[in-house]
């Protein structure tokens, strides 16, 4: 079966309309959502293991919702890898609006119990801190917003009195 040439110009305009279409609507001047850490909270703390929640923000700059699908992060403290992994819930952020969202996550300090000690053997010594992360957004083609947070920590402050 031979088709006219005209069949394959139509098909050739139809997927270029359409790839342009997807492309604007991936990159059609939509600002990067703004990714915080809000707080970490300790939700149970064993000899073992740790069970902590990331809590984070989303605000979305854009007239336009934003799919998120998930979360990768690293938390350290000091030079130590204390938490890594995966986050894969999925939500939306609607246009110009924000949304929460809690990142479970479980550490095991034993492991790093001689560094551990000796950070808090110095109460007034401040401890560094790092959050590294990228959110993924985006359904059909994805989109990875790299997050970075640090900070340092005084276990002083934080032994009540």
């Amino acid at each position: 079966m031979v088709f006219p040439a005209s069949v394959f110009r139509i098909f050739g305009l139809c997927m270029a309309l359409t790839l342009t279409g997807c492309s604007s609507l991936i990159t059609g001047g939509a600002e990067d959502p703004d990714v915080r850490l809000l707080k970490v909270e300790v939700v149970k703390a064993r000899l073992l293991h740790q069970d902590l929640k990331l809590r984070f923000r989303v605000d979305n700059p854009n007239d336009s919702s934003i799919l998120v699908r998930g979360l990768r992060y690293k938390v350290m403290l000091n030079d130590i890898l204390i938490a890594e992994g995966d986050y894969s819930d999925w939500f939306i952020v609607k246009a110009d609006s924000h949304k929460n969202f809690s990142v479970p996550i479980r550490t095991n300090l034993w492991e790093h119990l001689k560094d551990v000690t000796r950070m808090l053997g110095k109460p007034r010594q401040p401890i560094h801190y790092r959050l590294e992360g990228k959110l993924k957004t985006g359904f059909l083609f994805g989109h990875h917003v790299r997050i970075g947070r640090d900070g340092e920590i005084i276990p002083g402050d934080l032994i009540p009195e």
